[in-house]
């Protein structure tokens, strides 16, 4: 369930248009209009008023913000404008130029999105930046995801590279033979240690969550722990983490968010990218789900353990995409 409180009756996007426009004019920025008007308006809402701005004043509405804003809230501001596939599309390419813990965001993307908002992206980004997302991440990753790594070092692209190419099925229906079979199938390979074998890589990136789920609630039943439990063997591997946060990616993604943005925030000086990110696109799809994963782990709320780590504009932006207004 969302977290963003889109207005009953809004101002047309002229309107808004109008409006953003002289927040820009004169001497400074009013900062709590963009809030205002953009943290409270729908995708669909949004994309109309960058169209009605750019009709009106010749130019993207997101150059006009780039030029008046700075720092975590601009970032906050332009990431959330963006139409979802665009959005997606950035933060894939930014990955793309960045160090390995950027392999989370392209397993983020491809296991919490639709199978047909994970489409558009790649056909947006295929149209943006001239190339394939796939080809971008084989290339990104260490290794080659047609070869076999050695067992002393797996390659992120064994299992990132499958993950953002296949189209899951999201039905309900769910084959209990299949999951017995492929449950015992995963518990003889982690058992040996196994974490890039072919079929390990195939149900996780193929299987719908539907059957994903059954075939983890078969294995936790059988065989005495919870699939993530038993994937902490080796706490330094990196891959084998990967793999855990993928497989928690898939089945719970509010209790994988409420990490991330728990460690953002405990962290020395807040991860305010992190922040960013998990807001950003959450807040139209499941934040409510993850602000009360976020409550019962920690017994305080997001709301405010975001309002006591960032200050300024940047806090009230994203107080008001948490639906909680200011605080």
């Amino acid at each position: 369930m969302a977290s963003l409180k889109v207005l009953n009756h809004p101002p047309s996007p002229s309107e808004d248009a109008e409006q953003l426009h002289k927040a820009f004019s004169g001497w400074g920025t009013n900062e709590q209009m963009i809030i205002d008007i953009l943290a409270y308006r729908s995708a669909a809402q949004r994309n109309s008023i960058r169209k009605a701005y750019k009709e009106a004043y010749g130019e993207d509405l997101l150059k006009s913000l780039e030029k008046e804003l700075t720092s975590d809230f601009e970032r906050i501001v332009l990431l959330f404008t963006l139409d979802p596939a665009e959005r997606d599309a950035c933060l894939a390419s930014q990955s793309t130029k960045k160090s390995s813990s950027s392999n989370w965001i392209f397993m983020e993307i491809a296991c919490t999105r639709s199978a047909s908002a994970l489409l558009e992206l790649k056909r947006y980004y295929h149209s943006r930046y001239k190339k394939s997302l796939e080809e971008d991440i084989a290339h990104h990753t260490t290794g080659d995801y047609r070869k076999v790594p050695t067992r002393a070092f797996f390659s992120p692209a064994f299992l990132l590279f499958p993950l953002v190419s296949t189209f899951r099925y999201e039905g309900e229906e769910v084959d209990m033979s299949l999951a017995k079979s492929e449950a015992k199938i995963l518990n003889e390979k982690i058992k040996d240690k196994q974490y890039n074998d072919e079929e390990v890589i195939r149900i996780i990136s193929t299987r719908s969550k539907a059957q994903l789920n059954a075939t983890f609630n078969h294995y936790n039943s059988s065989f005495g722990n919870a699939i993530t439990k038993d994937l902490k063997a080796d706490p330094g591997d990196e891959f084998l983490k990967l793999l855990r946060a993928t497989v928690k990616c898939l089945t719970t993604p509010e209790q994988y968010y409420e990490k991330v943005l728990r460690l953002a925030i405990n962290k020395m000086g807040s991860d305010e990218k992190a922040l960013t990110r998990v807001v950003a696109t959450r807040a139209e799809v499941d934040m409510v789900r993850i602000k009360e994963a976020y409550q019962k782990r920690n017994s305080v709320s997001l709301e405010q353990a975001i309002a006591g780590d960032t200050s300024g504009d940047f806090k009230r932006m994203l107080l008001a995409l948490l639906g909680a207004g200011d605080i």
